[in-house]
C-alpha cells in the first residue's frame, strides 16, 4: 500500500480538530466504539485517547437536540446518564450557572488529532506500507473501466486500486476521469487556551461548539460559523477568518464563565469538505470499478478507525463486512440540481460580509 500525501502527514484538518470520537448518526458507530478504546494497542503508538463525553445544555432546545443525538446511540446499545445542574458543576467547575443540566455520554470521548494521525501513519510503515509525502497528484490515468495510474508532480505511479481520501480536493481529483463529488468547502476553526486545571471528563461540548482539555490542560475548541469557500483549485486562501475566532471565543467565555480568564494563546484555520446533505461518501464505484471515494464530510477523524477498515475492505473485497454503507454511496445524489450550493445559501461571502459577520 503506498500513501501520497501532497504535504506533511497530518498537517491539515485530519491533525487539527476537536477531536471527538462520537457519531451515534454514522453506520460506523459501533466500530468506532469498539475500537478506540483499543487502538493505542493495536497501533503500538499513543493516541490519547480518553473515554466518555459531556454534553451542557443551556437551554429546553439545546436539550432536545442531545437527546435525540443519545436516543440513537441507546437503539446501537450504548448508555448515558443525566446530570443535573449540581452534578454537572461538580465535573465541571468553570461551566455557566445558566446551564440546565447536561448528560454524561458513557460512549464516546476524544483524543489527540496529530498523535492519532501520526501513530496510524507510522503504524501502516511498521506493516510494510509506504507514506510518500510533498507529492502533489496532478493526473489520473483510466483506461476502460479501470483507474491504471496517478500522475503526480514527482512522476507517474500505477496502481491496481486507488483510494480518493483528499479531503477539499476530491472533487477536483475525480474530476479528471469524470466522475464528480458534489462538495463544498468551508474554512472552520480552532481556538487554544492556556493551560487550566483538569477535568475528570475533558471532552465537553455546548452552545454550539465542541473541543476538548488537552492533558497539558488547555482547552481546544471549534464550531460554531463557517465561512464558505470557492473551489479551492492549486490555491486555498490564507486569510484568517477573525470573525470565526470572535464567535468562538464569546460562546466558549459564555459556556465556561469560570474560565474566562484564560487567554487564547493560539488558533488554528484549515479547510473540510462537506457534501449537500452533511453525510460522508464511502463507496466502491462500478465505473471505474477500482475506484473508493472516501469523503467523510467533516466528520472524519472520530470515525477513522471505522472508516480506515471500511476502506481498507471495499480496496480489498469490493465491499465492507461489518457495516451497511449503502445510505453513504455516491449514488444518491444522482440528479442533485447543478445549483445545489447557491440553493442552500453555501456561498463565498466578500470581504464586507465577513467583517460584518
Amino acid at each position: 500500500m503506498l500513501v501520497l500525501d501532497k504535504g506533511i502527514v497530518g498537517w491539515e484538518a485530519s491533525g487539527r480538530n476537536g477531536g471527538s470520537t462520537a457519531h451515534p448518526f454514522s453506520p460506523l458507530f459501533k466500530e468506532e466504539q469498539r475500537l478506540w478504546p483499543q487502538l493505542d494497542s493495536l497501533l503500538g503508538y499513543p493516541t490519547e485517547y480518553q473515554a466518555h463525553r459531556l454534553r451542557v445544555a443551556l437551554n429546553e432546545a439545546q436539550m432536545a437536540h442531545y437527546m435525540r443525538i443519545i436516543a440513537l446511540a441507546e437503539r446501537q446499545g450504548s448508555t448515558w446518564a443525566p446530570l443535573n445542574q449540581r452534578a454537572l458543576k461538580e465535573l465541571v467547575p468553570f461551566v455557566t450557572d445558566a446551564a440546565i443540566g447536561g448528560v454524561l455520554c458513557y460512549y464516546g470521548g476524544h483524543a489527540n488529532p496529530q498523535r492519532t494521525v501520526q501513530a496510524f501513519a507510522w503504524a501502516m510503515q511498521d506493516r510494510g506500507g509506504r507514506l510518500q509525502q510533498h507529492t502533489r497528484v496532478v493526473g489520473v490515468e483510466r483506461r476502460g473501466s479501470k483507474v491504471t495510474a496517478v500522475v503526480t508532480d514527482r512522476g507517474r505511479i500505477g496502481c491496481d486500486v486507488l483510494v480518493l481520501a483528499a479531503g477539499p480536493h476530491i472533487g477536483e481529483l475525480s474530476a479528471l476521469i469524470n466522475v464528480e463529488v458534489p462538495l463544498a468547502s468551508a474554512r472552520v476553526e480552532m481556538i487554544i487556551t492556556e493551560p487550566l486545571p483538569r477535568l475528570k471528563y475533558g471532552g465537553v461540548d455546548g452552545n454550539g461548539i465542541y473541543g476538548r482539555q488537552t492533558l497539558r490542560g488547555n482547552l481546544a475548541y471549534g464550531g460554531g460559523p463557517h465561512e464558505w469557500l470557492a473551489p479551492l483549485g492549486d490555491a486555498p486562501p490564507q486569510r484568517q477568518s477573525t470573525f470565526i475566532m470572535r464567535s468562538l471565543a464569546k460562546r466558549l467565555a459564555e459556556l465556561f464563565p469560570g474560565a474566562s480568564h484564560a487567554r487564547v494563546i493560539r488558533s488554528w484555520a484549515g479547510i473540510v469538505e462537506n457534501t449537500p446533505d452533511g453525510r460522508p461518501v464511502l463507496c466502491r464505484l462500478s465505473e471505474p470499478d477500482n475506484l473508493v471515494i472516501a469523503s467523510m464530510s467533516s466528520v472524519g477523524f472520530g470515525l477513522s478507525p471505522a472508516s480506515g477498515r471500511a476502506v481498507m475492505e471495499l480496496a480489498r473485497d469490493g465491499r465492507c463486512s461489518f457495516a451497511d454503507l449503502s445510505a453513504l454511496h455516491l449514488q444518491r445524489f444522482q440528479g442533485l440540481p447543478p445549483d445545489w450550493r447557491t440553493q442552500m445559501g453555501w456561498q463565498p461571502q466578500t470581504s464586507q460580509e465577513l467583517s460584518h459577520g
